[in-house]
C-alpha cells in the first residue's frame, strides 16, 4: 500500500502522539475530540461574527474569556467530545477495522465503506444531534427526540458524501496507524466549518426578523 504520510522521518510530536495512541487509545482520542471540539465552537463563533454576550459587571477575565468566545457552550462541546464523541467512535471504528483487518481487496474495501455509512453513521449521526440537543437546552426525551427527527437527514447526506471520500483516501494512501489523526483533521475542518455555516445563517434570520419588525 502506497502511504502519502508516512511515519518514517515524521514530526517528533507526531511520534510521541502516535505512541500515546498506541499505548491509551481511548484516553489519546477522548482528549483530542475534546479539544478539538471546544475549538469548533470557539472558532465557529469567532469566525461567524456572533457577538459575544459578556455582563458590564463581569470580571476582566471573563470578559477576555467571553469575548473569544471561550464560554460555557464550548466547555460542553469539549465534555460531548471527551464523554460521547470519542469513545462511541473507538468502540465503533475498532469494530469496523477489526473486521476488516487484512483484507485488501476491492470488494473488502466497498463493503467497509458501505458498513461504515449505514451501519456507524447513522449511530454517529443520532449521538451528535442528541447531544447537541441537551447542550442547547433541551430538558425532555420528546425535545431530544424532536430534534433528532428534525436533523438526522440533513447531517447523515453529509457524511454519506464526506465518509466514502475521505474513506477511500484514507485506503488509498494513509496507513491504519494514521487513521486516527487523519479522520480527525477531516472532522475538525469540516465541524468547524458547519459550526460557522450554522451561525452565520442563525445571525442572518435575527437580522432579517429584526428589519422586519422594524418596519411595521
Amino acid at each position: 500500500m502506497s502511504t502519502l504520510l508516512p511515519t518514517k522521518g515524521a514530526h517528533p510530536l507526531l511520534l510521541k502522539y502516535l505512541a500515546q495512541l498506541a499505548l491509551h487509545p481511548l484516553r489519546t482520542k477522548a482528549i483530542t475530540t475534546g479539544t478539538l471540539c471546544f475549538l469548533q465552537e470557539v472558532l465557529g463563533s469567532n469566525l461567524s461574527g456572533t457577538p459575544a454576550n459578556v455582563s458590564k459587571d463581569a470580571s476582566p477575565l471573563v470578559r477576555a474569556l467571553g469575548s473569544a468566545h471561550i464560554d460555557t457552550k464550548a466547555v460542553k462541546m469539549a465534555i460531548y467530545g471527551f464523554l460521547v464523541s470519542a469513545p462511541l467512535s473507538h468502540f465503533l471504528i475498532g469494530i469496523l477495522q477489526k473486521a476488516f483487518a487484512g483484507q485488501t481487496s476491492t470488494r473488502a474495501k466497498i463493503a467497509q465503506i458501505l458498513a461504515s455509512n449505514l451501519l456507524i453513521a447513522p449511530i454517529q449521526t443520532s449521538s451528535y444531534l442528541a447531544s447537541m440537543a441537551v447542550i442547547n437546552g433541551a430538558t425532555s426525551l420528546e425535545e431530544v427526540i424532536k430534534t433528532i427527527k428534525a436533523g438526522f437527514f440533513q447531517v447523515i447526506r453529509i457524511s454519506w458524501v464526506v465518509s466514502p471520500l475521505s474513506m477511500t483516501i484514507a485506503q488509498k494512501f494513509v496507513p491504519v496507524e494514521l487513521w486516527v489523526p487523519f479522520f480527525n483533521a477531516i472532522q475538525f475542518v469540516l465541524g468547524t466549518y458547519f459550526n460557522m455555516r450554522v451561525k452565520q445563517l442563525r445571525l442572518a434570520a435575527l437580522k432579517k426578523q429584526k428589519q422586519e419588525e422594524e418596519r411595521k
